[in-house]
């Protein structure tokens, strides 16, 4: 076990070695020349040992340092010690980048690790193939040198992927490639990009089915409910069996146009890009008029219907969008709400947001639904949709019209007391009117 020498030691020796020195010098009668001569060879011995230990750090190949003396025996003990630690060290760190490279190269995607001037410092195999780098040529070349596509370039200037990025790849246009980049160590990136051209095409399969079937039910729906508004009764079944009859066929028409409707608004929202109709939208004068149109709906229902909007609040964005947005949570407000109940419709700003919501105090909803909300199709209560001629779309649209907007529905709910629904708008969509250019200076508010 390797020991280590204290100052005590050490002092003990100096006095064991020129005690008798000088002992010797006082019986010759020369004390100070034994203790120069001692302290002399001393010295000498010491640089003796500083060159064997500098043969062996410079010169030596061998790992066992060379037989100590003395307190030097101490001192090529500790660095053999020291040494062992570091070989020790050594190997267990090559072993974990050894580990790290299998483990790299045994993920299904791309992975490249950058420096922050994102100078290629290694890729594993799958990046060659996808990305076409060449190892070891590329080593410490910039990968925006290899991949020149404008919008890469920027992405990674702009040094915020919290977002990932789809890039079209220069191999195959058919290829799309998803782009994520996150911190590694202190001084480093780690780009993971993954083949997302499957996915890609799987999701435009679907948005196509979406807009082809749409558009398949449109022209027999519409043919079908002219012929049945156009018939007359003289060749008709009794009437009461054909009233009923006529009134059920024109609902379910109405109903089965709703829904193409529906679905031809959430296959638009989907398929178009973010922010490319976004354009300044008067939300106070839109919320009037749903407003209105809320009141006609209520009329059976005969809620208490109150409107909070602050007139001198505008935002950018898509207006056709946003109105279905809106007016999708107050008429869910208006039908999904026990006959006699109150619905809260607020339009306010907070904290440098445009905040909207639609409170109720209906029934409520389990928690367990909430999540689901926004599916489409999905219905808390099939029976209860059914009669309020529900799809089941309204919240899907809603979702991916705010999800277009830099916005996202949040949903409060429970049993018994009723449910907010809600959104906010950031402050660089946010249009602030002059009060002298609103019509009301503060806020509007009706009760119906």
């Amino acid at each position: 076990m390797y020991r280590v020498i204290n100052k005590q030691a050490l002092t003990k020796r100096l006095f064991v070695y020129f005690i008798p020195l000088l002992l010797i010098g006082v019986l010759i009668g020369a004390p100070f020349l034994m203790l120069f001569l001692g302290a002399f060879s001393l010295l000498l011995w010491h640089y003796h040992q500083l060159y064997r230990l500098s043969d062996w750090l410079h010169n030596q190949r061998s790992f066992n340092p060379p037989e100590g003396e003395g307190s030097w025996e101490q001192v090529f003990e500790g660095i053999y010690q020291l040494q062992h630690r570091n070989r020790k060290k050594r190997n267990e760190l090559a072993e974990l980048i050894r580990r790290f490279r299998d483990g790299a190269e045994a993920v299904p995607d791309a992975v490249v690790v950058l420096q922050n001037d994102l100078s290629i410092v290694w890729c594993n195999q799958l990046a060659l193939k996808v990305l076409g780098l060449q190892w070891p040529v590329d080593h410490g070349q910039r990968l925006d040198n290899l991949i020149r596509d404008p919008k890469f370039a920027k992405y990674m200037r702009r040094k915020e992927f919290s977002d990932a990025l789809e890039l079209e790849s220069g191999h195959s246009v058919e290829q799309v490639l998803e782009f994520r980049v996150m911190p590694y160590a202190n001084t480093q990136l780690l780009v993971v990009v993954r083949d997302v051209t499957r996915l890609k095409q799987l999701e435009q399969m679907r948005k196509d089915f979406v807009a082809n079937v749409s558009h398949e039910l449109r022209t027999p729906l519409t043919v079908v409910t002219g012929y049945l508004e156009m018939l007359d009764s003289d060749s008709l079944p009794p009437p009461a069996m054909w009233n009923k009859a006529q009134t059920t066929m024109l609902e379910q028409c109405k109903r089965m146009d709703s829904l193409v409707n529906q679905l031809l608004s959430l296959s638009r929202i989907e398929g178009g890009k973010r922010h490319s109709n976004d354009k300044a939208v008067n939300v106070p004068r839109l919320l009037n008029l749903i407003e209105t149109e809320a009141q006609s709906i209520n009329q059976d229902k005969g809620h208490q219907l109150i409107f909070k909007i602050d007139a001198s609040l505008d935002i950018t964005g898509a207006e056709d969008e946003l109105r279905s947005a809106f007016s999708n949570l107050v008429f869910n407000a208006i039908h999904y709400t026990k006959p006699g109940g109150k619905i809260e419709v607020l339009w306010q700003r907070n904290n440098e947001q445009a905040c909207f919501s639609v409170t109720d105090n209906g029934d409520g909803i389990a928690p367990e639904h909430i999540n689901r909300l926004t599916e489409r199709f999905y219905r808390v209560d099939k029976a209860r949709s059914r009669t309020t001629g529900g799809s089941g779309l309204g919240l899907a649209i809603t979702k991916h019209v705010l999800t277009r907007h830099g916005s996202q529905l949040k949903i409060h709910s429970e049993l018994g007391k009723g449910s907010c629904f809600s959104f906010a708008f950031s402050s660089d969509r946010l249009i602030v009117i002059s009060p002298l250019v609103a019509n009301n200076t503060s806020s509007h508010k009706s009760v119906i």
